[in-house]
């Protein structure tokens, strides 16, 4: 079977059997081998028994939630491609050919964009079509380099076994978002249609929930991007630290009638602090999301993490610890020098934050080396046979194939011997 077109439904009475004909009449009309599921998650009024009457074939689906209904259809699907679309008579289920025809042509997924394609006076509110659509486009497009214009369209077709292969996971409406973030990252060929929306033809309210849906789509953009979640704010707050802290560190600046001084000193060190951990959490994510399969592989991370190691990163640690200890011990031979009364806070203070500062930093480099290798050992085993020569990693590859692997950055492995 060529097709599979795939409709969750959860109480759609008043137009699933519509639906469903209308995408019927269309393979009919083209000649295509296919067949309509519709995945029910759970109605509680006619739907099934209206989309079976319509030509429908019917699974149900348990567990709640866009996403569940949608991999439950998917997996029931018996054709070689898929196209997914709500069944609440918004999207054309007549005009499918031009979504058949990138498929065929080798596309993995072929999104609609309604924006190209045109929206019905009514069809979209206000919120979703100026504000919520293009704000989570431009950021989904910013995050991860993709050109796609729509993010948030529901008729979209694939390849089943591609949309397999990314492992999707998100049980509600993010799933949209999930799919177009997972087939970008793993390099999939992506392309857009044009498709029209028009008014749904239901009389209930929608299921989506604006600012509720809203906050998951924008959520899981910013968990699968520690680039932009972590990365970059750290950086930002890291260099901004520093420049501040040279301004004013050896003596007071005055700008415009205001004078810059210690407050301003204390304020760099909390950036320098913030913005550092906030560095060191992009690794961490970036490292164990591509353990998990989360994220693909990335040569960059590899690299950097290839030039750091255990043995490395505690040295420095321990240098930049031992700068911080002198800057301390200074202070108090400063202050030994006033014989540990009352001395000139505003000298002794440039001294000690930034010593107090060097030691935290140091602090956060040995704790977040070592939780980093531990991250390499949890995900790099070696088997050893009976011979003690062979080797392999845990999902059957073989060691150097894992991107940022710390452990083999380190030579960590766990021997599981039989």
């Amino acid at each position: 079977m060529e097709l599979t077109v795939v409709m969750p439904c959860l109480n759609e009475a008043e137009t699933v059997g519509a639906c469903v004909r209308k995408a019927l009449a269309c393979l009919a009309e083209n000649g295509i081998d296919g067949e309509v599921v519709v995945a029910d998650n759970g109605s509680t009024d006619d739907s099934q028994w209206l989309a079976q009457e319509a030509g429908g074939r019917v699974v149900t689906v348990p567990e709640t939630g866009y996403g569940n209904a949608l991999m439950g259809g998917i997996a029931a699907a018996r054709g070689r491609y898929v196209i997914m679309g709500d069944c609440d008579d918004s999207y054309d289920f007549t005009a499918l050919m031009p979504f058949v025809e990138r498929l065929r042509a080798g596309a993995d997924l072929v999104l609609g964009n309604r924006f190209r394609g045109g929206i019905a006076p009514g069809a979209m509110p206000l919120l979703h079509r100026y504000l919520g659509n293009p704000v989570l486009s431009f950021i989904g497009r910013l995050f991860f380099d993709s050109e796609i214009g729509d993010f948030h369209c529901g008729l979209r077709g694939f390849r089943r076994d591609s949309v397999f292969s990314l492992g999707l996971q998100a049980s509600g409406m993010e799933f949209a978002s999930e799919m177009v973030v997972k087939a970008t990252l793993a390099d999939q060929r992506i392309e857009e249609v044009p498709t029209t929306l028009s008014p749904d033809g239901r009389s209930r309210r929608p299921h989506l929930r604006s600012w509720r849906d809203g906050w998951r789509h924008l959520r899981f953009l910013l968990l699968f991007s520690p680039r932009w979640l972590f990365l970059i704010p750290g950086l930002l707050l890291l260099s901004g630290g520093l420049a501040l802290s040279a301004v004013v560190e050896l003596a007071a600046r005055q700008v415009a009638h205001v004078t810059y001084d210690l407050d301003m000193l204390s304020v760099a060190m909390a950036m320098i602090i913030i913005g550092f951990q906030s560095v060191l959490f992009s690794l961490f994510t970036k490292v164990y999301a591509i353990a998990e399969g989360f994220l693909p592989a990335d040569t960059r991370i590899q690299r950097v993490l290839g030039k750091w190691g255990l043995e490395r990163g505690l040295l420095f640690s321990g240098l930049l610890g031992l700068i911080g200890v002198c800057g301390v011990v200074s202070s108090l031979v400063y202050w030994h020098g006033y014989g540990f009364g009352d001395l000139r806070y505003l000298n002794a203070l440039r001294v000690i934050m930034p010593s107090v500062t060097a030691i935290a930093l140091s602090c956060q480099m040995i704790f977040g080396t070592f939780f980093l290798s531990i991250l390499g050992i949890r995900r790099t085993r070696q088997w050893v046979a009976t011979t003690g020569q062979s080797m392999e990693t845990a999902d059957g590859g073989a060691p150097g194939d894992h991107a940022a692997a710390m452990a083999a950055v380190d030579g960590i492995r766990i021997r599981d011997a039989g």
